[in-house]
């Protein structure tokens, strides 16, 4: 991609690759449409409605427990169902992703977000409003299986960090919108329109820009290669990398399609062995990601305030915050990712993480103990939104970003489509499993399970140093050189790619 470097050794000699080409505004406006593609459950009115049994245990009707208050199978259903129709959505979107193109599959996805916002603003009971929020499911999924393919591939490889992590951009600024939007319609419980329905129904916003966003945008250069229209792409590439000779580009994103075109069926294809390395990564990376915890404090952010002793509004304020933190720290992580590189802020975000997750479940292992009987002053309470807060700039410019920029720039052409799906399926399932039993592991593990959590940062920070190469500035296409030349990953393709060469020697 433009304005990167690529330097490889070739019999002793380095070489180094660079298309020219810079940040058009063109360029920049696209990407940061595309990139646009749980509060209430802390909102006394919205309990009452669909969920009066965790309402009688909030308010110590059936149990005075600050860790059990809010474990309730439907609650956590509600919560999760979006992440399992994601997964399922994701892995059929991949296959319209290729055929038809990323901007297809993010209007469609528009489309069905938006069924399901509205669905879940007019809900009367809970099956309607687990319906909608399956329908938010599926949209996610299309998002996540498209968009950071979109933004990889549209993206000059010097400035593709900062316009991938755009897209975590805009899930920052709606997870602090939202928590904005929560703490004062928590206030709106009289007249005609209750404020849980505003939250929910507000999700419209979001969708309408994807949805508009995915008819209008123009499609990838990679993207239209692959579906046989040359001169379309060469016209499209030189209008995103503006008045630069695109050809040594252009050679290479045909030479790479035509590359993949060799290979048939893009699933069977992750089985090899010479994709081995992607197909760990795209299991590995996603996995950890929502392991950190950060489902924990982000989704359950008012849930887990009102455990701790804040009382609703004060929940909702402190979740509010944490929200704005978690949208600052993302500027930090654009502003880096393309100078630093991904392995540093990799690792100074997990040991950040480590440090505060600890802190936080020592501190209410202190005040809580096993009983998760007590009550807490503001001072305490400050200190403990404190280290939250410091562990969610810890992930917000690390793991938040990094963990769908890496596996989308690592994937070749022939199998992008397909490892990108293995990406938010792996995502989207650890996120149900965690929103899934989270409260009850809250209920049972109590403090320890801040301290699991702490436990499995430390383990994916290790897998970090060892196993992730960087991949700053380097052009998309040529990303696999830098797995090929990995003390661990490189055995696994060098080997297969021998191997191959004997079976083409021995059939001629």
């Amino acid at each position: 991609m433009a304005g990167g470097a690529f330097e490889s050794s070739v019999g002793g000699a380095k070489g180094k690759k660079e298309y020219p080409g810079e940040l058009t505004g063109f360029l920049l406006f696209t990407c940061l449409i595309a990139a646009c593609g749980g509060g209430v459950t802390a909102m006394t009115p919205f309990l009452q409605k669909f969920f009066p049994k965790v309402y009688r245990q909030e308010i110590g009707v059936d149990s005075a427990n600050q860790y059990c208050k809010f474990n309730s199978v439907p609650l956590t259903f509600f919560t999760s169902s979006l992440y399992l129709a994601a997964l399922v959505a994701s892995v059929l979107a991949s296959e319209a992703t290729k055929k038809f193109g990323r901007k297809v599959t993010m209007f469609v996805g528009g489309l069905v977000f938006l069924l399901g916002a509205v669905l879940n603003g007019f809900a009367q009971n809970l099956w309607m409003l687990i319906t909608g929020r399956i329908l938010l499911g599926i949209g996610v999924g299309c998002a996540n299986q498209s968009v950071p393919l979109y933004l990889s591939e549209m993206a000059p490889s010097k400035y593709r960090g900062a316009l991938n992590s755009c897209f975590q951009l805009m899930i920052t600024v709606g997870i602090f919108l939202a928590n904005l939007v929560n703490f004062f319609t928590n206030k709106m419980t009289d007249g005609p329109v209750q404020g849980w329905r505003v939250s929910l129904g507000l999700a419209v916003v979001p969708a309408l820009i994807m949805t508009v966003g995915g008819f209008f945008l123009p499609d990838t250069p990679n993207s239209i290669i692959s579906r046989n229209k040359p001169e379309e792409a060469k016209k499209q590439l030189q209008r995103i990398r503006g008045p630069v000779n695109i050809d040594e580009e252009f050679t290479d994103l045909v030479a790479a399609s035509r590359e993949s075109q060799k290979y048939e069926g893009q699933w069977n294809n992750l089985m090899q062995r010479r994709f081995r390395p992607h197909l760990c990564l795209a299991i590995l990376i996603p996995f950890f990601q929502q392991f950190t915890g950060i489902n924990v404090v982000m989704f359950y952010a008012p849930v887990l305030f009102t455990t701790l002793g804040f009382g609703s509004s004060a929940s909702l304020l402190s979740a509010m915050v944490t929200g704005g933190v978690n949208l600052f720290a993302t500027f930090v992580a654009i502003a880096l990712v393309d100078k630093v590189g991904r392995r540093k802020l990799f690792l100074e975000g997990g040991c950040q993480m480590f440090i505060f997750q600890v802190l936080i479940g020592v501190l209410i292992w202190v005040k809580f103990g096993t009983t998760g009987i007590a009550t807490i002053s503001s001072g305490y309470g400050i200190l403990v939104v404190v280290c939250i807060c410091l562990f969610v700039a810890g992930f917000a410019w690390s793991w938040a970003p990094l963990a769908w920029l890496v596996p989308s720039e690592i994937f070749p052409l022939e199998i992008r489509s397909a490892a990108q799906s293995i990406v938010v399926v792996v995502n989207m399932l650890c996120t149900f499993l965690i929103a899934q039993i989270f409260l009850i592991m809250l209920c049972h593990m109590k403090f320890g399970l801040f301290f699991f959590f702490g436990g499995m940062v430390a383990i994916m920070t290790v897998f970090i140093y060892f196993f992730v190469p960087e991949t700053k500035g380097i052009p998309i296409e040529e990303v696999s050189q830098v797995l090929k030349n990995h003390w661990y990953w490189g055995r696994f393709i060098t080997q297969d790619i021998e191997l191959e060469n004997k079976r083409k020697t021995l059939n001629t």
